[in-house]
């Protein structure tokens, strides 16, 4: 029996080393049939259709208001999902988004290793999709390798015409979805095949269903293995009770082929099919153990099932399974799966914390905001009868879809009188109105009593007071001599 395996790339290398680098072409897995690959399928056409059908969703908002359910308004400057809405100044909640993204990868990784590359990530999905429109139009993994060696000829070249025009077509239509969620969908879709769209939106499509096209149909695994930076830091997030794809060499040694009636004394149960490596998207032998190119997708867990029912034996010779299990069964000891533990603890108390404090702050927000802008030029102004007056630019921003009615004073200034420009009225108190949905501005002097001597600066405070009893205060400050 030779002491040497054979990689998915062609490169002989020997059983105890794992080479750090491997150079080759695209990797050409076998399909396969099993739990891992109908949950990978189900979840590709959950989230592709998700992705494209999105923007036809609609979420009545109100008279004026836009009706597509997830939009980045561009020029209204404002996101919307479903019920949310989020203005250019609260992009905090973004930040609170990504903060809580990351905790629940960190969560997933820890769990059970990488389940987000496995069957969630767009370079999975996409992958899964451009390969399994491989296999329709070439054919399965010895199809698609007599393929790459065949002479250039009529049938070839249509086939691989046939081939790029699908995946570009896909990757069109990736570009297209995607614009679709910056504007009106059903509005930019109509544009868009009409030639009548912005040329900009034409570029976002070319430069998204480009990359989509060149990472899902030429790149593939080589974007997990060489660029993308989450396989380098996972393994600071897994522990020796995280669940991954793991081989059980203390069953599976010393592995060897079998012939059909022999019994399994005295070895082991690997039979050295190779159904594993051929079957891997990334093109790794799982059997040298946890590597950087492993995803966690479990299709070698599928094709060594299926290797271990032909044969007469259990399955779980390849299985999501954790280091402290894998020696636990090695000893013949029980080995329950320890999903909650401190680490794991600390990771969803902290995605609580984050969760509940974006809650309670959205919840909460004030659906008012006030900013003023003192004049600089020029600061003050003294008036024929000896007062003082400055000028202000008041922003009043109403985030309801109803019109409100405010009411300005300030404290600081005693006697102070408001003018409102273009507007009749001049005393303490002056009525202010808010379009729904909108920033009102208004310019205005605040002017004090004659004879009054005041200092450079005097704190002033601009009191907002809402038809619904809601008071903001905003503080400014008054010139003076």
């Amino acid at each position: 029996m030779s002491n040497e395996n054979e990689s998915a790339s062609g490169i002989q290398v020997a059983r105890g080393d794992v080479p750090y680098y491997v150079e080759h072409g695209l990797t050409h897995p076998r399909a396969v049939f099993g739990l891992f690959r109908k949950i990978k399928t189900a979840l590709m056409v959950i989230l592709l259709a998700f992705f494209h059908l999105a923007p036809f969703i609609r979420w009545d908002r109100g008279p004026g208001a836009p009706d597509q359910a997830i939009l980045i308004d561009m020029t209204g400057r404002r996101a919307y999902a479903f019920f949310i809405e989020i203005w250019p100044q609260e992009v905090y909640y973004l930040t609170g988004m990504l903060l809580l993204a990351g905790l629940v990868l960190f969560t997933m990784s820890a769990m059970a290793g990488r389940l987000w590359c496995g069957f969630l990530c767009w370079q999975t999905v996409y992958t899964d999709l451009f390969v399994m429109i491989q296999r329709l139009v070439v054919g399965d993994r010895s199809k698609m390798l007599e393929f790459g060696r065949k002479k250039w000829s009529v049938e070839k070249f249509a086939r691989l015409a046939l081939l790029n025009a699908l995946w570009l077509i896909v990757g069109l239509s990736t570009g297209i979805a995607f614009v679709l969620y910056f504007g009106d969908a059903f509005q930019t879709l109509s544009e868009i095949f009409t030639l009548q769209a912005a040329s900009s939106t034409y570029v976002f499509i070319g430069i998204v269903g480009g990359f989509c096209f060149l990472l899902g149909a030429y790149a593939r695994e080589h974007v997990c293995v060489y660029v993308c930076p989450y396989s380098r830091f996972q393994t600071a997030m897994l522990d020796e009770h995280s669940l991954v794809v793991t081989y059980e060499a203390w069953r599976g040694e010393p592995r060897g082929p079998h012939h059909k009636g022999e019994p399994f004394e005295g070895r082991g149960h690997c039979i050295d099919c190779k159904a594993c490596v051929l079957s891997c998207p990334t093109g790794i032998d799982i059997r040298f153990g946890n590597q950087l190119a492993c995803i966690g997708c479990g299709l070698c867990i599928d094709a060594c099932n299926d290797m271990m029912d032909r044969v007469g034996l259990p399955h779980g010779l390849i299985s999501y399974e954790s280091d402290f299990n894998i020696r636990a069964k090695e000893q013949g000891l029980a080995a329950p799966k320890r999903i909650i533990r401190p680490r794991t603890v600390t990771y969803l108390t902290l995605i609580a914390v984050v969760g509940l404090g974006l809650l309670f702050t959205f919840v909460t927000r004030a659906r008012t905001a006030v900013d003023v802008l003192h004049e600089r030029a020029p600061l003050y102004v003294q008036t024929k009868d000896g007062g003082i007056r400055n000028g202000y630019t008041l922003k009043v921003l109403n985030m309801e879809r109803k019109t409100h009615v405010y009411r300005l004073s300030t404290e600081g200034v005693p006697g102070a009188t408001l003018t409102v420009i273009s507007g009749e009225t001049n005393a303490a108190t002056v009525p202010l109105d808010a379009d729904p949905d909108s920033v009102a501005t208004f310019r205005l002097y605040v002017t004090s009593p004659p004879g009054d001597t005041f200092k450079a600066h005097t704190d002033l405070t601009f009191v907002l007071t809402s038809d619904d009893g809601t008071v903001i205060h905003k503080e400014s400050l008054f010139a003076g001599p």
